[in-house]
């Protein structure tokens, strides 16, 4: 799964106003007053607001998962849309003469973490690849290259149990380790920071600011739900109708893929992301759709059979998918040995600083205080290592239960190794920002695929990518938000039980909202709009795992050879290039998404790059502030269009007109 990373420079400064909430007593030592207690700090309608967005985002990054399978980091979005929703909600009840309790930054703060969480598992959870790979479709996709059986079809029951089975136990793991890596370490964790400026800055920045991105955030919002609503009535029942199927560029390029669909969710989330990773997705594009794929098709009766459709893995379909799987394990391959050299290297450097502690105290008067309130509240080591002893044991007994390819033993494997893999990725997040948790899942999924064998290893090691992958990832998202809690004098507590509450909503908000649309649309249907490319990424990837090379088509192996090499020697191009210019070379892992997906979205998100870009030039200082506002209202707004759409597609009702466009 890929999931964008933003990052953010800027100091993070404090809010004098709401810095220090009110109890009325004073600190004898450092004679401030003291911080809102934990309790305080988590409300029943921050509660109910996280739940609200959590719900929101988990449906838009549901469509993004099983469309391009691309989803930005939307934390500084939700962050936005907490505020923005919360001041809303005050100023109503006070026009309406209700008294309430003061919003600040501490609600914002836990809002922002429980809502993440929530729709983080659907982002994470492995709806749209290694839990949707184990269906039926995907299977037959693959060729059914495994034995009659190796599928099961998906069921909100069976998810939503091995949701919590996998995710919670992620909660605990790095507990123990939350002043080692954020007090003693001091890491960054950049997108946690960006967070915590943009938290701090919501509540120093006055109203007139925050009524201006209300405004462009409610403008956007409701012209991209009302654009989702009109674009629907010409739709048709075909799968090649409306404004997503404009031939913006003629007829020879739409058939190639390259076309602007009009999506503003793709848009939005474009203006989200750097500027490198919309290139990178045309750049790939350009490559794939542009050159190669045409190439291939000509040797059609040569290097594959005529007689195949252009979906099986033994046609056209096998170079797309084993070639973007070979851009993306080199890419992930070169970045996980760099993180670990990264890791291993600062690690040493700590163990040989011989006088840690006194250069902790040469900090200054704000981090003095963030650290004071990051430690005073402490979370007892007991929580962490009793916590994951007890659900590990659960997991033990029923994963086993619910998939009888993974023996109980298995669950074991994966759950120690898990700890020190789940360290691993938090430090080199904490350095670089790249949560490398989908490589660490490729670890279990190969292990458990080898384990295995043949007749069982395809779903075991699919299963057993999400057990590694899922306490990897939700350990190194609570590291994240205890980083933005720290920086806005939020307690541990409140932080450790907002992603608690976030998480079991997401466990149970998520499979429901895939269901939402696995039951109205054609989901992996690769000549459709939700073609899941992730779900048959990973299912080759286990099969990959199970027969090896014997699985790949005719000179597939030779071009997968190439484009690996192409992934890490670009990588080692970008280190060694000065930093100037090495932002500059393509991602590799971005380049792999559009070989399966195709060019449009890339197209989409380019624009969203130009109009940022543009924005820029003529009012920087507008642009700063607003863009965050007008990227998240035009991907809520299609976003929330979705829900009415499924509700739609599900009641049988249908649009009534196709446009459609044919040549002369």
């Amino acid at each position: 799964m890929m999931n964008v990373e933003m990052k953010e420079n800027g100091e993070v400064e404090g809010d004098k106003r709401d810095t220090m909430e009110l109890d009325g007593d004073h600190n004898s030592e450092g004679g401030s007053r003291r911080l809102q207690p934990w309790t305080q700090q988590i409300t029943i309608r921050g509660v109910v607001a996280s739940a609200i967005i959590g719900c929101i985002y988990s449906i838009i990054a549901m469509k993004l998962n099983l469309t391009t399978g691309m989803t930005p980091n939307m934390n500084v979005s939700a962050a936005l849309l907490a505020f923005v929703f919360m001041r809303t909600w005050t100023k109503m009840l006070q026009k309406s003469g209700i008294s309430s309790v003061p919003f600040t930054r501490h609600e914002n703060t836990m809002i922002q973490t429980c809502s993440v969480a929530c729709y983080s598992i659907a982002i994470g959870g492995g709806y749209g690849s290694y839990l949707l790979g184990l269906n039926k479709k995907t299977y037959e996709l693959s060729g059914g290259a495994s034995s009659p059986g190796t599928y099961k079809e998906p069921g909100v029951g069976w998810m939503m149990g091995y949701s919590f089975l996998v995710c919670f136990i992620g909660l605990f793991v790095l507990i123990p380790l939350r002043k080692v890596l954020i007090v003693d370490y001091k890491l960054v964790f950049p997108s946690g920071m960006a967070t915590a400026v943009l938290i701090n800055g919501f509540h120093s920045q006055g109203d007139d600011m925050a009524k201006k991105q209300v405004k462009g955030f409610s403008k956007y919002f409701s012209a991209s739900f009302l654009w989702g609503f009109f674009q629907w009535f010409f739709t048709g029942k075909e799968g090649e109708c409306g404004f997503v199927q404009f031939p913006t560029f003629g007829m020879q390029a739409w058939k190639n893929t390259f076309y602007f669909d009009f999506s503003m969710t793709y848009v939005g989330t474009g203006m989200i992301c750097p500027h490198i990773v919309n290139l990178s997705l045309l750049f790939g594009a350009v490559i794939s759709w542009g050159i190669m794929w045409p190439l291939i098709g000509r040797n059609k009766g040569n290097w594959f059979p005529t007689g195949l459709p252009e979906s099986s893995m033994k046609s056209l379909n096998g170079y797309k998918a084993f070639i973007s799987i070979a851009l993306i394990l080199g890419d992930g391959l070169y970045n996980f040995v760099k993180i670990l050299y990264i890791t291993s290297v600062s690690v040493h450097g700590r163990f040989k600083t011989k006088n840690l502690n006194s250069a902790i105290e040469k900090v200054n008067t704000e981090e003095q205080k963030q650290n004071e309130v990051f430690l005073r509240e402490t979370i007892p080591m007991s929580i962490g290592g009793l916590g994951y002893i007890v659900f590990a044991i659960v997991a033990v007994i029923a994963i086993p239960h619910m998939f009888p390819e993974v023996k109980w033993y298995y669950v074991i494997i994966a759950y120690i190794f898990a700890p020190s893999l789940a360290f691993c990725n938090a430090y080199g997040a904490g350095l670089t920002d790249v949560n490398m948790a989908y490589n660490y899942g490729k670890i279990g999924l190969f292990m458990m695929a080898a384990l295995s064998g043949k007749d069982e290893g395809v779903v075991a090691g699919m299963v057993g990518c999400g057990l590694v992958k899922s306490v990897v990832s939700v350990s190194c998202i609570l590291m994240h938000d205890l980083k933005t809690g720290q920086l806005t004098l939020t307690s541990p507590r409140t932080m450790l039980v907002s992603q608690a509450i976030g998480t079991a909503i997401g466990c149970m908000v998520s499979p429901l909202s895939f269901f939402l649309f696995y039951k109205a649309f054609d989901i992996g249907n690769p000549d459709g709009e939700y073609k899941a490319p992730y779900a048959l990424i990973y299912r080759n990837l286990a099969i990959l795992g199970v027969q090896g090379f014997s699985a790949l088509p005719k000179h597939c192996l030779d071009l997968c050879y190439g484009f690996f090499a192409l992934a890490v020697l670009i990588n080692v191009i970008k280190d060694l290039l000065p930093k100037k210019i090495g932002n500059w070379m393509p991602l590799p892992i971005c380049m792999a998404v559009p070989f399966l997906v195709g060019g449009y979205f890339a197209i989409d998100m380019c624009i969203g790059s130009l109009i940022v870009f543009i924005w820029h030039k003529v009012n920087a200082v507008e642009a700063d502030s607003m863009v965050p506002a007008v990227a998240s209202g035009l991907i809520c707004g299609e976003g929330m269009w979705s829900l009415p759409a499924s509700v739609l597609a599900l009641a049988k009702i249908t649009p009534p007109i196709c446009m459609k466009f044919l040549t002369s």
